[in-house]
């Protein structure tokens, strides 16, 4: 699975999973999209974990003033690059979204939608400390994950990824239960909200757990403008 979306799921690839997918699927994605766009201010600073070939880097870049976006995969980036060339205001760098090399308080928003929390394979805690850390006071930190009322329109997705040799064969023995497997190794989870509360246990932030469009949760991570004592909001 080390490596997945570096190699084997990217820059065209991983281009052609989102084509083909169907129209419930680009609801869940299109309204993913809004609920982020809806937390983001003019000129602010915005950086996009997992932005693979810049799926989202248009959108995020028409209202923010700036966007970076990073990845581990260098040929999702130079397809980015490619696609989004006459886009001024946008950035892709290759990095590691568990150890940014960015000072802390850095941007205004941090985003990690998708699932990227499962696809990245990399310690949930870091990843979250580090989104946190490179958060402004009074920024916004949002990661999603798929709530389990899409298991169905998102196991049918996955069907048609594996069916067009994007991904491998789906283990159905070994899928169910918010778990994707394939038998090449491909290994797909989600985050409860328990566990969301759990990650962001000990930072100074404020969670919420929001449902979208019934098929995705987004864990919303507010930075406290001063030095107070983390809250859950739920």
């Amino acid at each position: 699975m080390e490596g997945y979306y570096t190699e084997k799921l990217a820059a065209e690839r991983l281009k052609k999973c989102y084509d083909l997918a169907p129209p419930r699927v680009q609801r869940y994605l299109e309204a993913e999209v809004d609920f982020v766009l809806k937390k983001i201010n003019p000129k602010d600073l915005v950086l996009d974990l997992g932005c693979g070939y810049g799926r989202i880097v248009p959108q995020l870049a028409r209202k923010a003033g700036l966007v970076i976006g990073i990845d581990t995969s260098y040929s999702s980036l130079i397809l980015g690059k490619k696609r989004l060339k006459d886009v001024s205001n946008c950035l892709f760098i290759k990095m590691n979204a568990a150890c940014l090399a960015f000072k802390e308080r850095s941007f205004d928003v941090v985003t990690c939608i998708q699932n990227g929390i499962s696809a990245f394979q990399v310690n949930q805690q870091d990843l979250i400390r580090e989104s946190v850390r490179a958060a402004k006071p009074g920024g916004i930190v949002l990661f999603s994950t798929y709530s389990e009322k899409f298991w169905q329109e998102r196991l049918s997705w996955f069907e048609l990824q594996a069916e067009a040799g994007l991904l491998g064969e789906i283990d159905y023995t070994k899928t169910g239960e918010g778990i994707i497997v394939c038998k090449d190794g491909f290994r797909a989870t989600t985050v409860s909200p328990g566990q969301f509360f759990e990650l962001t246990s000990g930072l100074n932030v404020q969670t919420r757990i929001i449902e979208v469009d019934e098929s995705s949760l987004f864990c919303v991570m507010k930075i406290p403008n001063k030095k107070n004592k983390k809250r859950k909001i739920g």
